[in-house]
């Protein structure tokens, strides 16, 4: 077939049944929505082009600068696009957690800034929130930048329900259910909308990370859903997914259905059996449904992530007991120091305080005295051996306290006397306390 350009490859994705003997749901029929066919190889190919299609002329016209937040798959249609259209495109982004997508941005030309952060959904009350940086640059420059504002323009939804909703309705005619993960909301939003519409009865059942987690191009359940696009009213269930487990559905889904999707994918697959399986339960033999779980991207791009939470894939042994398997309990309220309390607790007994995050938000700001060691060097230094000596104390410090929570309490159960900042440096900040800037 004759294609005048790759951009008319963008959507029509085929939609693939999963083998019940793969799933094991009786009375349910599963399919996979390959988002990961479009050409730049995720969903947010659609939203890239919905967004800027329209403008496109005005944009080369002017020759306006494309600018985003974002630190993945749309950054990466967003680079192509402006590239293929002669115009430049710039991230300004606090999370760009999986090196093989800062490299795959700067191979193709991609401006990339990095601001210290905590979130995939911008922190509007940050002194870095990236949203607020990219407003600061286009008040500075009148009229030399174009903003896509994938967390809250409309066109990220509507076009999801102008072609990802009708495409698998006509495929199907009929959706009893319909999976997705939750990242800016628009994909799932603007499917479910459109399904909702054609069948009232529809389920929506929206996939986060677990609080203490993360996985690629997903929110977690700690995050501010009520920013941008999130509708809470819109789904009728939402799955918790840890990101080892993800993982290992992911690989489950390309080593049985020859799907080679990345761990967002695996979480979304995972995310499905979870809700479907009980829902099997309840259905007759004489009744068949249908559900769709949406493949948003390709395994190869997150190796390194993959490998640092799956080292046993790779060959390399897993130390027993290791921070990286370990779970931090429900309960942490004897390892946490509050805001009101930190200051007369470093001033009494003189803490080793660790800040956690990357050189740059260490730069930008830290607790008076602090160390900077980033929480992957943390985790390989513990996996041989704990680093602070025994009668010493231990304050972690972390953008918002849950990475901090984690340390804390896995040396605490080691016998060490360590503590967690409650809220960490985002509550810090906004008690008006000291910062120290620099190194």
């Amino acid at each position: 077939m004759l294609y005048n350009s790759i951009i008319d490859l963008i959507g029509n994705t085929p939609l693939v049944k999963i083998n019940p003997k793969v799933h094991g749901l009786k009375n349910i029929d599963l399919y996979a929505k390959l988002e990961m066919n479009n050409p730049f190889g995720s969903l947010k190919d659609r939203i890239s082009w919905g967004i800027i299609k329209d403008d496109i002329e005005t944009i080369v016209e002017k020759n306006q600068t494309i600018i985003e937040s974002s630190s993945g798959n749309t950054a990466k249609a967003l680079a192509v696009l402006a590239s293929m259209h002669g115009v430049q495109f710039t991230t300004i982004t606090d999370r760009i957690k999986v090196p093989e997508v800062k490299k795959i941005l700067q191979v193709i030309g991609a401006t990339i800034e990095e601001l210290p952060g905590t979130s995939e959904c911008p922190d509007f009350e940050s002194a870095n929130n990236p949203v607020a940086k990219i407003e600061q640059k286009m008040i500075q420059n009148p009229g030399a930048y174009f903003h896509t504002e994938q967390y809250t323009n409309k066109k990220n939804p509507q076009t999801h329900y102008e072609s990802t909703g009708p495409e698998i309705l006509s495929d199907l005619k009929t959706v009893d259910y319909f999976i997705a993960t939750l990242g800016t909301t628009g994909s799932s939003r603007g499917t479910a909308e459109y399904l909702k519409e054609h069948n009232t009865e529809t389920k929506i059942v929206g996939v986060l990370s677990s609080k203490n987690d993360f996985i690629p191009g997903i929110r977690n359940e700690n995050e501010t859903f009520e920013v941008g696009l999130y509708d809470k009213n819109l789904y009728d269930h939402q799955e918790i997914i840890e990101s080892p487990d993800a993982l290992d559905s992911m690989r489950d889904l390309i080593q049985k259905s020859g799907i080679l999707a990345g761990p967002t994918s695996g979480a979304s697959y995972l995310g499905a059996l979870r809700y479907l399986q009980a829902e099997d339960k309840k259905l007759t033999s004489n009744t068949r449904k249908s559900a769709v779980f949406v493949v948003c991207d390709r395994m190869e791009w997150y190796v390194s992530y993959i490998e640092k939470r799956k080292p046993e894939w790779f060959g390399y042994s897993v130390k027993e007991h290791s921070i990286r398997d370990y779970s931090v309990p429900s309960d942490t309220t004897s390892i946490e120091i509050t805001v009101e309390e930190a200051p007369q607790f470093i001033q009494k007994n003189q803490p080793i305080i660790v800040d956690l995050r990357g050189a740059l938000g260490f730069r930008t700001g830290h607790i008076p005295n602090s160390i900077n060691i980033l929480d992957k060097d943390l985790t390989e230094m513990l996996d041989n051996g704990i680093p602070f000596a025994k009668n010493s104390e231990i304050l972690f410090v972390c953008p918002s306290g849950e990475l901090s929570k984690r340390f804390a309490s896995f040396l605490s159960e080691k016998g060490r006397q360590a503590k967690s900042l409650q809220g960490g440096l985002l509550a810090w900040r906004q008690a008006g306390e000291t910062l120290d800037k620099g190194i």
